[in-house]
């Protein structure tokens, strides 16, 4: 331990080691885990060029030797129209920058407030934490698929940031056009009015309806399929038993493969969302709001029908609301908590679930095909309560032990901010 001590206590060895996470990031990232070949984007990409320039459907467009198509709400092909102007290659860098953006902005609004309080060395925190944040399965799929999820929570924690800095009254219109993009987000419209923010509420809703309204207007046909025939076709999306589907209908798909429960899942959602709406509002009346932004995320990633892997950027925060709550706590059950944010954290880079690609049946593949539900599910069941004590007092970076996972990972939602 005290070659590292001795390292991160001059400039010249954080920097050192600061460039060698780096480089070890872009070395695992480029060789090791399962690259997507930017496939959702060129769905995205086909669907607009078919659009705009052979007045194809959108809902009609298949990507070439596969039966996926476009899933999205209208208003999100609406939003992609940018891409009927450029070439194949600019419009993978879009959606790449676009990504790296929204991922900036989360790691300084989540991880900036709480390196500013208990770290000296701030520009090497968030070093560590970006290296952290990119080797998450779900980050690193959403990059490698060309995905929408780190913009759409970049667009609802945007809500989180006004409502934490008491601009409170601009906030909705985030949140409303991330449920016009994508419907799972509309579960944060539920958040604001159960905890009292109506106004709020109403702006999101609003939001969300009148970019709907538009791509109504643009192009009613798709609006009608989308909603009578598209968003009820689960086909159109993949089966609901594969593996990477990590929600409650795909736990119940994959023991029932041939005729899944409807009913037990509805059952299943609506007791989710009661237990949800009970920790969220009880996390607002303790002023911890970031706290309700995380459960609501963890929520809808239950319920919704469908979430694939790279949908579990929304477990991020929660999991570092836990880590952040740990820290709050005396020295064994620190220990102990940050311990099994550590492992939570480790869990959720293996891609561990994948071990049951072909298989998923057994009580080995109820547990690790699974595994992501169960973070999920155990995150929104065992958030410690209360949480309201002093952050203890940390002594700088230079002159202590290197950060650990759990000392990192809690920044990432620190900045969502407590306040009503």
């Amino acid at each position: 331990m005290r070659g590292p001590r001795r390292a991160l206590a001059s400039p010249a060895g954080r920097i050192t080691i600061a460039v060698c996470l780096v480089v070890a990031t872009a070395v695992f990232l480029a060789t090791v885990p399962l690259h997507r070949d930017f496939f959702d984007v060129g769905v995205y990409y086909g669907t607009v060029g078919e659009w705009v320039h052979h007045e194809g459907r959108i809902y009609d467009y298949l990507v070439p030797g596969t039966h996926y198509g476009f899933t999205y709400p209208p208003f999100a092909a609406v939003s992609m129209l940018p891409m009927a102007l450029v070439s194949w290659p600019v419009a993978v860098g879009i959606s790449i920058t676009l990504s790296v953006v929204a991922s900036v902005l989360l790691l300084h609004w989540l991880v900036g407030p709480l390196i500013q309080r208990v770290c000296s060395v701030r520009w090497f925190a968030f070093v560590v934490a970006a290296c952290m944040f990119a080797l998450l399965e779900p980050v690193r799929d959403t990059f490698s698929f060309g995905q929408v999820n780190l913009l759409l929570v970049a667009l609802v924690f945007t809500d989180a940031r006004l409502l934490a800095t008491g601009r409170g009254r601009y906030a909705g219109i985030g949140i409303g056009l991330a449920s016009a993009i994508k419907l799972t987000p509309a579960l944060f419209i539920l958040y604001l009015l159960i905890t009292g923010r109506r106004r709020q509420a109403g702006i999101a809703a609003g939001t969300a309806c009148g970019a709907t309204l538009l791509a109504a207007l643009i192009d009613p046909g798709a609006t009608r399929i989308f909603w009578t025939d598209a968003l009820w076709n689960t086909d159109r999306v993949g089966s609901l038993s594969y593996v990477s589907n990590q929600s409650l209908q795909g736990v119940l798909a994959r023991l029932q493969p041939d005729h899944p429960s409807r009913a037990l899942w509805l059952a299943c959602v609506l007791a989710v969302l009661a237990l949800w709406a009970y920790r969220a509002r009880a996390a607002v009346r303790d002023g911890d709001d970031r706290a309700g932004f995380a459960l609501t995320a963890l929520a809808a990633c239950l319920v919704s029908p469908v979430t694939w892997v790279h949908h579990l950027v929304w477990v991020i925060p929660a999991l570092v609301v836990l880590t952040d709550s740990a820290l709050r706590r005396e020295q064994r059950e620190r220990r102990a908590l940050l311990a099994v944010c550590a492992v939570l954290y480790v869990i959720l880079c293996s891609s561990v679930v994948w071990l049951w690609r072909w298989d998923s049946t057994g009580l080995g593949a109820f547990l690790g095909a699974n595994a992501y539900v169960w973070i999920t599910l155990g995150l929104l069941l065992v958030r410690p309560w209360p949480h309201s004590r002093p952050l203890p007092e940390t002594t700088p970076l230079a002159a202590e032990a290197p950060l650990n996972p759990g000392d990192v990972s809690e920044g990432l939602a620190g900045g969502a901010g407590a306040a009503r």
